[in-house]
Order: C-alpha cells, then sequence, then structure tokens
C-alpha cells in the first residue's frame, strides 16, 4: 500500500516506520504524502488504537528533509513543501491519540522535528538530534523554530538552531527533549512499554489531558486554566470516570470502555 513506510497494528498499538534506510529515511514529497496518508485514512478513523509508535527503519530515525529534492526547488515549491511538512507535524500534534516517537539513530532537520511533532520521545543510547539547516541555506521548515523553543527553552533553542550543533541523546535527555534514554535493544520494549500503560487508561481522560495540555501552552495560564475546566467537565460526563473511581474504591483494575 506504502512505498515509503509501512503501518500495522500489533495488540492495540499502532506502528508507522519510515521505511527509506538507504536515503536514511529523508523526508520527501512523497514521504511527507504517505505519512499524512496514513494519519488521515489509518490513524486517526481507528477507535481500536489510542498510541502509536513512530520509528525508522535502519540506523536512522529520519535524517532530516531531502536536499536533493530541494536543491532545485523554486521559492512556490519551496513554500508547498514546507507547508506539506507542517501539515504532517500539525496532523502528529493535535489528533487525540498518543504518539510516542522511538528515536533509533539520526533525528535530524525534519527528523528532529517529526520527533517534535510526537507527544514523548524515547531515545537510543545511538540518537543524534540537530537542526543543520542553518548550514544549507534555510532554518528548519517543519515547526523546529516552534516547538523547539517549547521543549527546551529559547536560548537553548537558539543555541542547537543557530550554530546547526547535533546533540546525542544523553544531552538530549538533559535539557528535556527526549524523556528517557536507553540500550538500542531495549528502544521498541521500552516504546511498547509505555504505549501499553497509556493504553491501560481511561481513553476519554488521556485525550483531555493532551488537549488541556496543548491548548495551554499556545495560550495564556488563565485562558487554559479554563480550557482545563472544561476538559475535565468532559470526563466528569463520561463513564469511565464512574468505573475508573468505583475501581479505586473497590481495589480492582478498572475496565474502560471509552464511553
Amino acid at each position: 500500500m506504502y512505498e515509503n513506510i509501512t503501518y500495522e497494528v500489533k495488540d492495540g498499538i499502532g506502528y508507522l516506520t519510515i521505511n527509506r534506510p538507504k536515503a536514511l529515511n529523508a523526508l520527501n514529497t512523497e514521504v511527507l504524502k504517505e505519512i499524512q496518508k496514513c494519519l488521515d485514512e489509518d490513524i486517526a478513523p481507528d477507535d481500536s488504537i489510542n498510541v502509536v509508535i513512530v520509528t525508522g527503519a535502519g540506523r536512522a530515525f529520519v535524517a532530516g528533509a531531502d536536499i536533493v529534492e530541494m536543491k532545485d526547488a523554486t521559492t512556490n515549491e519551496g513554500h508547498a513543501y514546507t507547508e506539506r511538512g507542517h501539515k504532517v507535524m500539525n496532523t502528529i500534534d493535535h489528533m487525540p491519540k498518543i504518539f510516542i516517537a522511538a528515536v533509533n539513530g539520526f533525528a535530524l532537520g525534519g527528523g528532529c522535528e517529526l520527533s517534535m511533532a510526537c507527544d514523548i520521545r524515547l531515545a537510543s543510547e545511538k540518537a543524534v538530534f540537530g537542526q543543520p539547516e542553518v548550514g544549507l541555506g534555510i532554518i528548519p521548515g517543519f515547526g523546529g523554530t516552534q516547538r523547539l523553543p517549547r521543549l527546551v527553552g529559547k536560548g537553548m533553542a537558539k543555541y542547537i538552531i543557530l550554530s546547526a550543533t547535533n546533540i546525542r541523546a544523553d544531552e538530549a535527555y538533559r535539557i528535556g527533549l527526549v524523556q528517557k534514554v536507553v540500550a538500542p535493544e531495549e528502544l521498541m520494549p521500552e516504546a511498547e512499554k509505555l504505549a501499553k500503560k497509556i493504553s491501560s487508561k481511561a481513553p476519554i481522560a488521556v485525550r483531555q489531558a493532551k488537549a488541556a495540555i496543548n491548548a495551554g501552552l499556545d495560550t495564556d495560564l488563565n485562558t487554559g486554566s479554563r480550557f482545563e475546566i472544561e476538559a475535565m467537565t468532559q470526563c466528569f460526563a463520561s463513564e469511565d470516570k464512574t468505573e475508573g473511581m468505583t475501581a479505586f474504591v473497590e481495589k480492582r483494575d478498572p475496565e474502560f470502555k471509552n464511553k
């Protein structure tokens, strides 16, 4: 069905893999189109999954955007390409489902931006992050100038972006870009463990929590607090809230039904 990515569902978890290992999974227009199609047609409508793991085939997560494609692009073509990249990242960021980036290797340029669009980032000890764009005459154009400062602070984001400095997994963890670093062979098991843990929680509450966090980061504290109140109210209207609290009182595991 896809030439540049693979997508499958196993045990209630979605697995989206960028699959251009010979090109280090670089994001060209066709890859972006396939990711968008997968998000829109396979992932978004599937109520059987709440969590998706995003990773890359081979030794890279995504080593950046496709320089060969961009090199001779016109201004209008560059604009369209950038818009397409933003659409993919924003779809992941705004979708109610939870996305875990399992960063197995190089996450540079568009790859770093893809990881940042996900909700949580786990990294192999071999992972490398960076935004090398200014060394190529452009800037991070798939959300990097916006998401990186929100994750690591303005000064650190400027240091990484303006100097085009790559950082290894331990440094990415230190500055808060990734949430956990594990041995390469432990990366997917750790991502699956986390995916199952999130999937075991009340789906409506998980979705509302993601929405509230995202909304709060885009506005002032008072407006974000109002959004949180409404999100909490939605949880109180759910059957899962009653089940979760009843199970707690009865000292048993809850059986959430996404209702």
